[in-house]
C-alpha cells in the first residue's frame, strides 16, 4: 500500500515537472512567433510591400544582388557591377508600392 502511494506521488511530480517544461517552451515559442511576426509586419509596412513570404524571399533575393553589384564594384568590375545593381534594383521596385 505504502509503494503505491510513492508511485503514484513520483507520477504526479514528474508530470507537473514536465507539464512546467511544456508550459515554458510553449510561452517562449509564442512570444518568439510574436516578435517574429511584428518584425515582418513593420518591415513590410515601412518599405510599402505585402507580408506574403514571397515577397520576403524576393526580397531577400534583392538585397544579395545589391550585395553582388557592391562586390563587383570593389572588384572594378563596373560592367558586372551595374547589370547586379539594375537587376537588384529592378527586383526591389517590383516588390515595393
Amino acid at each position: 500500500m505504502q509503494v503505491e502511494g510513492f508511485f503514484e506521488w513520483l507520477g504526479q511530480a514528474l508530470g507537473t515537472v514536465i507539464r512546467f517544461i511544456v508550459d515554458a517552451l510553449s510561452g517562449l515559442f509564442q512570444m518568439v512567433s510574436r516578435a517574429s511576426s511584428n518584425f515582418v509586419d513593420g518591415l513590410s509596412r515601412a518599405l510599402g510591400m505585402d507580408t506574403s513570404i514571397i515577397s520576403i524571399a524576393v526580397l531577400i533575393i534583392g538585397l544579395v544582388l545589391l550585395w553582388s553589384a557592391i562586390r563587383a564594384f570593389m572588384n572594378a568590375a563596373f560592367i558586372m557591377g551595374i547589370i547586379w545593381l539594375m537587376l537588384g534594383l529592378w527586383l526591389l521596385s517590383w516588390i515595393m508600392h
